[in-house]
C-alpha cells in the first residue's frame, strides 16, 4: 500500500505561482477577549488572514503577542468572541464542540513542541489514534496507512517501539506521521522546533516545507531565527495584532534553503 498525501476537497495542483489555488483559512475580523479578574483581557484583536493550499507559513511574534491565540483560532481548539473563522470551507463558529472535534480530526494536523505521543503505546499505535478516533479509515487499512507514514519520514524502523525509546527528532517525525494520519489539508504546529538542536530543527523544518510540495498547507507558530528563508510568507503578531504577512521569505522563493528530504539520516 503506497501513501499518498492529498490537499484537500476541490484542491488543484500545488503551483506557488498560480492564480487557482484554493483558500483554505479565512480568517476575518477575529478578536478573542479572555476575562480575567480585572477585566476583559484582549489576546486577539480584529485579525483578518487568509491562507492557500499549499503554502508555507509562519506565524512569528514575542511571548504573548497572541501568535498561539491566532493558531488556536485556525485549529478550533479555541472560539472567537468576534469574528468569522472559515477553514477548509467550514464556518467554525456554526458548529458545536462535538462536531468542531471531529471536524478538526478529519481536516487538520496537529503538531506539538513537546509531541505528546502517548507513552504507553508503540509509535504506530500512536500514528493510528487519529484513524481511530474519525474511523475515516478501514481497520484493516490502518496499521498499512500508519507504517507507510512512518516511512514517509524515515522511521518505519522505529514503529513498534515505544517513544522514549526515539529521540527527540525521531518522536517529532513520529508526531508529523500522526498528523498525517486523516489526510488533513491543513498541517498546524506549534513550536515544532522549540525542544530540539539546530541540526534536527533544520531537518523537522525541511521535512514539513516537503509537505507543503504535496499540496498540504502549513502554518506554524515558531521562535526559528531566519524562518523567513524556509517558509512562503511570515505573519508577525504583536499585541493581539497581525502586523503583517510579507508574501514569500525576504530573499524570496528562489533564496529558500535546500529542503531535508524525508530519507535523510535519522537525528
Amino acid at each position: 500500500m503506497t501513501t499518498h498525501l492529498h490537499s484537500g476537497a476541490g484542491a488543484t495542483t500545488n503551483d506557488k505561482a498560480g492564480p487557482s489555488r484554493r483558500r483554505v483559512v479565512d480568517l476575518e475580523g477575529v478578536t478573542k477577549v479572555y476575562e480575567t479578574g480585572v477585566g476583559g483581557f484582549s489576546a486577539l484583536s480584529d485579525a483578518d488572514l487568509a491562507i492557500d493550499a499549499g503554502e508555507f507559513v509562519a506565524i512569528v511574534g514575542k511571548s504573548g503577542s497572541g501568535k498561539s491565540t491566532l493558531l488556536n483560532m485556525l485549529t478550533g481548539i479555541d472560539r472567537p468572541t468576534s469574528g468569522v473563522v472559515q477553514v477548509n470551507g467550514t464556518v467554525l463558529d456554526d458548529l458545536s464542540e462535538n462536531e468542531v472535534a471531529r471536524w478538526r480530526g478529519e481536516n487538520v494536523g496537529l503538531v506539538f513542541q513537546f509531541q505528546q505521543l502517548m507513552p504507553t503505546l508503540t509509535i504506530i499505535e500512536n500514528v493510528m489514534m487519529p484513524m481511530d478516533f474519525t474511523k475515516s479509515v478501514p481497520m484493516k487499512d490502518r496499521r498499512p496507512r500508519a507504517l507507510d507514514l512512518l516511512e514517509l519520514v524515515a522511521i518505519a524502523d522505529q514503529a513498534d517501539k515505544f517513544p522514549s525509546a526515539l529521540s527527540g527528532g525521531q518522536q517529532q517525525r513520529a508526531a508529523i506521521a500522526r498528523s498525517l494520519a486523516n489526510d488533513p489539508p491543513l498541517i498546524a504546529a506549534d513550536e515544532p522546533t522549540g525542544n530540539l538542536d539546530s541540526h534536527t530543527a533544520d531537518s523537522v523544518l525541511g521535512l514539513l516545507g516537503d509537505l507543503t510540495a504535496a499540496g498540504k498547507t502549513v502554518v506554524m507558530v515558531t521562535h526559528e531565527r531566519d524562518i523567513a528563508a524556509r517558509v512562503d510568507r511570515v505573519v508577525t503578531v504583536a499585541d493581539g495584532r497581525i502586523l503583517g504577512g510579507d508574501s514569500l521569505g525576504a530573499a524570496g522563493e528562489g533564496a529558500k534553503r535546500p529542503a531535508a528530504g524525508a530519507g535523510e539520516s535519522r537525528e
